[in-house]
């Protein structure tokens, strides 16, 4: 699950510079491409074998993404969310919604060649927002009223940009995609489910219609590309921004949501029991996040594979529809989490050495 790694120096300068107008978006590219062909090389030599681009190119996991799309700006900030007062800008839909360029394709295919010359062999993954990224933050006073006076036209529009952008990425090569979703597990945390109610959302359909858009999204994938679903709870500077356990959702989340797998956050307390591992099916894969990206420094050992095991006492096939990660990216934002690079990489091979333990190969994700 860790996407995303602490950006090196050589990049956040360079970010700088653009930013101050003494440098161009050209030489950025140049300086993200070197440190993008660094970390999918110490990925592999770590022993990672679904390989990132460790999202160098992007200050905001979903913005960067989004904002490519013909129809959004970002505009203001949400304000402040709790408990950390983190105040992050937030989109807003201004008129119809369009695909007009591949979005991904040119980093995929820089990636790809980056794995090639370390040997291959890695799965290279591609991650890019869930698209109930565009609503749920503002809802329907985000989204123009005179382009979209119909909601059910604004999410047929979005779910056709997002069938548009796998198309490109299939056609280019790609067969591994993570959909970026904080609002399935927002609707876990009681809190957020009141702000969600003062804006007027039914919650007793919203998590339905989130998985219809989803569904829809992805539903012209062909059958050898895979995508998976990472539910995160807030990752910036190693704060997190809800908490709730999985159950208000996981009928929803397992049962009617067309994914193959499942990222799961579950490294603290804030993220529940392992109960609605329940409702399963068994053709489907859980990625438990059960180790933390926030914190320097290492996890006890011992402690990963007694919940992994209690883990698969309750998933219909057991250990065989497991696997290990960290519960999110090192480096959700630009900013990073508090912990070094140094400390990173040693959270990575941990990790890898749980999962060779466990399933007797490398299958950490």
């Amino acid at each position: 699950m860790a996407r995303s790694f602490l950006r090196p120096k050589t990049v956040l300068d360079a970010r700088e510079a653009v930013a101050n107008e003494k440098s161009t978006i050209t030489e950025l590219r140049k300086v993200e491409d070197a440190a993008v062909a660094d970390v999918a090389q110490k990925q592999i030599e770590n022993g990672l074998r679904s390989v990132t681009d460790g999202e160098f190119r992007r200050a905001y996991f979903h913005l960067d993404f989004l904002q490519h799309l013909s129809g959004i700006e970002i505009k203001g900030q949400t304000g402040l969310i709790r408990p950390h007062g983190f105040s992050p800008p937030v989109l807003a839909v201004t008129g119809k919604l369009g695909h007009p360029k591949p979005i991904q394709v040119d980093d995929f295919k820089f990636l790809e060649e980056q794995i090639k010359k370390h040997g291959g062999g890695a799965t290279t993954k591609v991650c890019i927002p869930s698209p109930t990224m565009v609503h749920f933050r503002g809802g329907r006073a985000s989204i123009d009223i005179e382009a979209y006076p119909d909601l059910d036209e604004f999410f047929e529009d979005l779910a056709r940009v997002y069938q548009e952008e796998l198309d490109s990425l299939y056609q280019a090569g790609c067969r591994f995609v993570q959909l970026d979703d904080t609002n399935l597990a927002y609707l876990c945390d009681p809190d957020m489910r009141k702000q969600a109610e003062d804006r007027n959302e039914d919650l007793s359909t919203l998590p339905r219609k989130y998985a219809e858009l989803i569904n829809k999204a992805i539903c012209k994938r062909p059958s050898d590309m895979k995508i998976g679903i990472h539910l995160c709870r807030g990752n910036y500077r190693s704060k997190w921004f809800a908490s709730g356990g999985y159950e208000p959702v996981a009928e929803v989340l397992f049962k009617e949501l067309n994914v193959d797998a499942y990222f799961l956050e579950y490294d603290d307390a804030r993220s529940g029991d392992f109960k609605p591992l329940r409702h399963l099916p068994e053709h489907k894969v859980v990625v438990l996040g059960l180790m933390s990206s926030k914190k320097a420094g290492l996890d006890e050992k011992e402690e990963i594979v007694q919940r992994l095991k209690q883990a698969s006492e309750i998933t219909p096939k057991g250990l065989e529809q497991l696997a290990l990660s960290h519960q999110c990216g090192f480096s959700s934002t630009v900013e990073g989490n508090e912990l070094s690079e140094e400390e990173q990489w040693a959270k990575v091979r941990l990790e890898v050495e749980i999962a060779k333990e466990m399933w007797g190969a490398d299958l950490s994700k």
